[in-house]
């Protein structure tokens, strides 16, 4: 059975006040949409780069606390920036406040200059992608051994399109896999990966195929549904945060049934 229809929105933490990302999230939760995102770095990516700027997972806390339908989570969290343990304790916590609604997103890490003005070292893609490949066991375990245990099983978000190793550590420990691209690349690596599923005795269809949107449903929706995508994210920066895209595809969503 192929997972439901959802639509999910990255409101980047950029350019705005506290209280315009506060009442996007309010404006998103009421529109219908599925999953509320943010990002995880501390510079702009757009714009301004010295711009406003908020941190990740406080940010998610708030919105454990503010929200009472949507799952929230990070698009995605960056693994060089915490330690796996502590990570796990975070992701748990929040997922405790927001009453089982966490999606734990997380990738390798590619913007240098949050790497350099925090202090991180950026080694390369390779030693990134290592890194992550040991955090995962690691926040595994930790999440199965805090007391109290997360109130759900936490779903697991791997972005990234690394067809040899990111998709590989995509099977081995992903409730979701993000990919980037278009529908031919998306058709393509999702291949790959149930490809890596059938190498590791995992189920590809356990892993839920998800997708950054910036078009309307009409010119893209079912060429993407059927290259196996089922969670579609818009993403929006302040300090407006226009969720006019968002209602388009929630639309779809409703009238696809």
């Amino acid at each position: 059975m192929n997972p439901p229809i959802r639509i999910g929105v990255q409101l980047q933490p950029q350019h705005a006040d506290y209280a315009q990302i506060r009442d996007a999230v309010r404006r998103a939760e009421d529109a219908g949409v599925d999953v509320l995102f943010t990002w995880d770095h501390f510079f702009p990516l757009t714009g301004e780069p010295d711009g406003k700027h908020f941190e990740c997972w406080t940010v998610l806390g708030a919105w454990a606390e503010q929200t009472s339908r949507v799952e929230i989570g990070a698009l995605v969290t960056c693994n060089s920036y915490r330690n796996p343990d502590l990570l796990a304790d975070m992701a748990r916590t929040v997922d405790h406040i927001s009453g089982g609604r966490l999606i734990l997103g997380i990738g390798a890490g590619w913007f240098q200059r949050d790497y350099d003005a925090y202090g991180y070292e950026f080694g390369t893609p390779g030693t990134r992608i290592a890194d992550l490949g040991q955090a995962l066991p690691r926040i595994e375990a930790r999440l199965a051994a805090v007391n109290p245990p997360p109130v759900r099983h936490i779903p697991v978000l791997i972005g990234g399109g690394g067809e040899r190793k990111t998709l590989r550590l995509v099977a081995e420990h992903a409730d979701v896999w993000h990919g980037f691209g278009s529908v031919g690349t998306l058709t393509r690596k999702s291949a790959i990966l149930d490809e890596h599923c059938a190498v590791v005795g995992r189920d590809p269809g356990a892993i839920e195929r998800s997708a950054a949107v910036t078009k309307s449903p009409s010119e893209i929706a079912e060429p993407l549904v059927a290259a196996g995508a089922t969670l579609f994210t818009i993403g929006v920066g302040g300090p407006d945060y226009d969720l006019s895209l968002a209602r388009e595809w929630v639309a779809w969503r409703d009238a696809r049934g």
